[in-house]
């Protein structure tokens, strides 16, 4: 329920007011909060598969602390495109944008074991595919009778489940040490368990922004036990600059085929949850659809914001959907909060201590983190397909498009005669799954959908009924 000490409920509605600072100042930083380390936590694991080492006597290390300083400063700036806006660019709504978790997929197998060299090839794709989804801004409005509910949430589902893979390991130890003693030892199990035991406490036993920030808390008592523990160590933070400002193509640009269908194809399934986002915003918050003019000014600012961030070396944003819901319970729908929120990141983002720190949390804590994270995400795919009529029309297209998205992702070999271009798209797991659900979707007659979901129930019980009586 919203608190009317902010403001007339009227004024709550209203984008453009402005709540006395002395409160609108604590809610945006709360907005920080909800998206902190989800917006840092794709920087160190694309550098993790890169091989970027995580000591701080690493060559590799300032690298890696660079990348989360600028996740930081560009959700910053995409965030005041939302915002702010200019021309058409922009919602100006309070939608606060982060680095996405639905490249990550895309992202990996560009990058693995491959160095610094190679996140060149990130940010060429990165670039090209930014300006591809801004151009969807001219068409996204006359796609949406594509994107029912069933796409919509598979997509959501297979970009969780293509990551918790990455969460079992960070916990486990990371990467790294895969196949050694150390791997899947009780003292990493113990750190990522504190994280997940105390984010659970928090997120059903505390109120307000205890409640919000259930992640962040988790991770800071996984840190403490771990210093506790003597697995910190500190010395690149004394190292690190008190303040450093972006540098234009730090990592250079290069500019693959692979990463460039990867990018702009993923952009699309980015664009996807923006349209959510932006619906969900205006719905929580003042109790409206949204128009056009606000999806496709979003769209913009998504597309420009990831174009932006591939020029100084930072991973690609998108609207964040936990942010949607604190609009929802706090019930203040004002652009100011955010543009607060957004100012704070881009402060922290010129602090290269801060990167510092947070890249001085061990794996295996940030693993219980992610566990937490992505399982997060196949939750939210799988209550967008809460919306769905489950009858044989929908279940087999959500069925082939699983199945296949999801059996190529774990069986990559089945591939291996295609062109290593084509085989990156195939075994992503998300874009076959989307393509194949998109297309069943608008071709498969709509006759099958009068079949309901108990008659379908009862024949595949039926069925098995026969084969067990015929046994």
């Amino acid at each position: 329920m919203a608190d009317t000490s902010l403001g007339t409920p009227e004024q709550l509605r209203d984008p453009d007011y402005t709540p006395p600072l002395i409160k609108a100042v604590p809610l945006g930083i709360q907005h920080v909060l909800a998206m902190f380390v989800s917006n840092v936590t794709p920087a160190i694991i694309v550098c993790g598969a890169a091989g970027f080492g995580f000591g701080s006597d690493s060559p590799d290390f300032p690298q890696m602390i660079y990348m989360i300083q600028m996740s930081m400063f560009f959700a910053g700036i995409a965030t005041l495109f939302q915002s702010i806006g200019f021309g058409p660019v922009g919602a100006r709504l309070p939608i606060v944008q982060g680095t996405s978790f639905a490249f990550i997929p895309i992202m990996i197998p560009l990058v693995a074991g491959k160095g610094v060299e190679a996140v060149a090839v990130l940010m060429g794709g990165i670039l090209v595919g930014g300006l591809f989804h801004a151009s969807l801004g001219l068409v996204i409005g006359r796609l949406r009778f594509a994107l029912p509910p069933l796409v919509t949430g598979l997509v959501v589902t297979m970009i969780g489940l293509a990551l918790v893979k990455v969460g079992i390991q960070y916990a486990a130890g990371g990467v790294p040490a895969i196949g050694t003693p150390e791997y899947g030892s009780g003292i990493n199990w113990l750190m990522a368990g504190t994280v997940i035991l105390v984010t659970l406490a928090m997120k059903f036993f505390a109120r307000g922004m205890l409640s919000v920030s259930a992640v962040l808390i988790g991770l800071l008592a996984g840190y403490a036990l771990a210093v506790a523990l003597g697995q910190v160590n500190l010395g690149s933070v004394g190292r690190a600059a008190p303040f450093a400002l972006p540098n234009p193509l730090h990592f250079g640009l290069e500019f693959s085929l692979a990463a460039i269908l990867g990018f702009c194809a993923m952009s699309f399934v980015s664009a996807v949850e923006t349209v959510g986002d932006v619906s969900g915003i205006t719905k929580g918050g003042a109790g409206r659809e949204a128009t056009d003019r606000e999806i496709q000014g979003a769209t913009f600012a998504d597309g420009l914001g990831t174009a932006v961030s591939g020029l100084f070396g930072a991973l690609p944003n998108t609207s964040f959907s936990q942010n949607v819901g604190l609009i929802a319970m706090t019930g203040v729908m004002s652009r100011t909060v955010v543009t607060i929120g957004a100012l704070f990141l881009i402060l922290c983002g010129l602090v290269p201590k801060i990167g510092a720190v947070i890249s001085s949390v061990p794996i295996e804590v940030l693993g219980g983190g992610v566990i937490v994270m992505f399982g997060m995400v196949v939750a939210a795919g799988i209550s967008m397909l809460s919306d769905v009529t489950w009858n044989r029309r929908n279940m087999v297209i959500f069925a082939i498009a699983l199945s296949l998205g999801l059996g190529l992702q774990l069986e990559p070999g089945a591939l291996q005669h295609l062109p290593g271009t084509v085989k990156v798209l195939a075994t992503s797991g998300i874009l076959p799954a989307a393509v194949i659900a998109i297309v069943l979707n608008l071709l498969l007659p709509e006759e099958l959908a009068s079949e309901s979901t108990d008659e379908v129930s009862g024949g595949l019980s039926g069925q098995g009924r026969g084969r067990s009586t015929g046994a």
